[in-house]
């Protein structure tokens, strides 16, 4: 166990930090150079499309140093704030990481941020500056920014470059040499760790797994601790490029079981994995998702709900930290209500849902979860507008606050002030953390964040913004529910709970654009935003008219006057019988409010 290294690659920026693993995969012989290809461990089509990692992947290699071979499983992490959970798993199954920094852009919030989670979990962290042979890069600043956050010698930290292959050399004999050995007996009952799984159509559930104690071999019968399942271990291994077949896995490896679990209910990420025979004590998984925005996901035809269920179902088990129950609407039938980490995690779901399992779905407006407290003291969560209790009962309500990080460049303090402050929030520090790079904290409602709150701080300064954030407990807050009407029937699937001094507005907005959306049918169409009762915005879509009077040549204006009050009269009892179709476009427009 002594020549066994388990490890992952902490960073925000993606590309980079997946170039330099499949550097390391190249030197350690894990791929020949023949058959490499850029982000071979990004093999998701979205992943390669959008330059970022949304899974991690784990994968051992082997490499020989003054003669002694070594076992080296590296976790290759995603970088981006909505992916945090998978960096959160990935930290549980390791003993170090490398943490790493862009030479031309510096420290991060999301660095940061990875960097406290991998000290929580009392990681040995390995500093690497990568893209040391780029023109901007600025190798002394991004020195002293690190030693600066974590206290480390100037010597300790590794210059390489995944393009051009600087350093990786360098970094696998620090991994060897700084990052301990992981500890565990192989004679201790089993105790195997499930970090992640895949859904497999033919072979059933495959789950990956760190085993701290104990021996497991093809054919024993284990059992999932959480669940309480047995199965028998038809096929264990480890993971190399593809899954390598082993009669038997032990104690400080990383590996995976098949058992032919076709149930997604019965494996759990985080669980534990023990022998039925001898059993070991559950190990203390990681912390349960805190899902962060919630938002409806409908089929388009009713009719495919059962199937969108099993699709749900399956990606769960590749995303844990997708939370889902069932719900209705009025206006698209059955679906779920889901719980994201953000709004790119909840962006990808969709995506993945399209691109792997050919589910065109609708998803409503997203929002995020409120306490309401009603005047007999209960205490009600509101995930969606629909919970919302009677205005009458209700004695206060709370939203989520979040503590937000924002790392800039001093020309941007500017704007950045302007956006956080329209959008409720208070400043709580301003900080330098060299000459050209400074620190924003603000306090801000998680509600004003979850629209378009990322899309305007990259816009405001010009991409040179990172922005990261964690949740602070609830606070009170003058919320209400915003309805939209058409022709003064509730459509439950627009509506929105949001703060008294934005309904106004955001009303406003959401009418004009359902104006531009919405068909033209033959009767007017009243599109009205209302708080209770009133009325706070209002659109009129006029009606399609056939020219009446054109048959009309001359003689009394009577004539004409009768014929278009026989169409006015017509166009009264459409509308009292019309229904108006609400276009897929007019709910994915809601997302995309100027």
């Amino acid at each position: 166990m002594k020549h066994i290294r388990n490890f992952c690659i902490i960073a925000h920026i993606d590309h980079g930090k997946s170039t330099l693993a499949d550097r390391l995969l190249e030197h350690t012989k894990t791929i020949g150079a023949r058959d490499m290809m850029n982000q071979v461990l990004d093999d998701m089509d979205l992943e390669r499309e959008k330059g970022i990692t949304i899974k991690s992947k784990a994968i051992q290699m082997e490499y020989i140093i003054k003669g002694e071979k070594y076992t080296l499983n590296l976790i290759d992490t995603p970088g981006h704030v909505d992916f945090s959970y998978e960096v959160s798993r990935a930290l549980a199954a390791c003993e170090g990481a490398l943490l790493l920094v862009d030479a031309s852009q510096g420290i991060q919030a999301q660095t940061i941020s990875n960097l406290y989670l991998a000290i929580g979990n009392d990681l040995e962290i390995i500093p690497v500056i990568n893209k040391i042979d780029m023109d901007g890069a600025m190798i002394p600043e991004v020195k002293d920014q690190i030693i600066e956050l974590i206290g480390c010698k100037d010597e300790d930290i590794l210059l390489a470059s995944g393009k051009s292959g600087i350093g990786i050399e360098e970094i696998l004999e620090a991994v060897v040499a700084r990052i301990p050995a992981p500890e565990g007996n192989a004679e201790e009952p089993l105790q195997a760790l499930i970090f992640d799984s895949v859904f497999n159509s033919f072979r059933g559930i495959i789950a990956y797994f760190r085993i701290y104690n104990g021996v497991i071999r093809k054919g024993d019968k284990v059992r999932f601790v959480a669940t309480g399942a047995e199965y028998e271990a038809a096929e264990i291994g480890v993971l190399k490029l593809g899954l390598e077949p082993r009669n038997e896995v032990k104690a400080g490896d990383v590996g995976y079981i098949i058992t032919g679990i076709k149930n997604a209910k019965d494996v759990k990420v985080g669980d534990t994995i023990t022998l039925t025979s001898r059993p070991g004590e559950a190990i203390q998984g990681f912390e349960e998702v805190k899902p962060m925005v919630f938002a409806g996901i409908f089929p388009v035809v009713t009719e495919d709900f059962e199937e969108l269920r099993d699709c749900m179902e399956k990606l769960q088990l590749n995303d844990a930290s997708l939370t889902y129950e069932i719900e209705t609407s009025q206006a698209l039938g059955f679906g779920f209500r889901c719980g994201f980490l953000g709004l790119l995690h909840m962006e990808i779901i969709q995506e993945r849902l399209e691109r792997e399992f050919n589910q065109t779905v609708i998803t409503t407006v997203p929002n995020v979860s409120f306490i309401a407290y009603t005047t007999r003291d209960e205490k009600i969560i509101v995930n969606n507008p629909a919970e919302m209790p009677d205005p009458v009962k209700i004695d206060r309500i709370e939203e989520p606050f979040i503590r937000a990080q924002i790392i800039t460049l001093p020309d941007y303090i500017g704007n950045i002030m302007t956006l956080c402050l329209g959008k409720r929030g208070i400043l709580l520090n301003q900080s330098y953390l060299t000459a050209t790079r400074v620190e924003l904290v603000f306090e801000m409602p998680l509600t004003e964040i979850v629209f378009d709150f990322y899309d305007k701080l990259k816009s405001g300064t010009r991409g040179y913004a990172s922005f990261d954030y964690t949740p602070i407990g609830y606070r009170e807050a003058d919320i209400v529910k915003m309805d939209i009407l058409l022709n003064n029937d509730k459509v439950d699937a627009l509506s929105a709970l949001i703060h008294r001094s934005r309904a106004q507005d955001f009303g406003r907005k959401l009418c004009e654009k359902l104006k531009e959306l919405l068909p033209r049918q033959q009767f007017m169409i009243a599109i009205q935003a209302a708080v209770g009762a009133k009325i706070i915005a209002r659109e009129t879509i006029s009606a399609m008219r056939k020219d009446v009077t054109a048959k009309c040549y001359g003689g009394d204006i009577s004539r004409k006057r009768k014929l278009l009050e026989k169409q006015k009269e017509g166009k009264k009892r459409m509308r009292q019988i019309g229904n108006v179709e609400i276009p897929q476009e007019a709910f994915l427009a809601v997302l995309k409010l100027d």
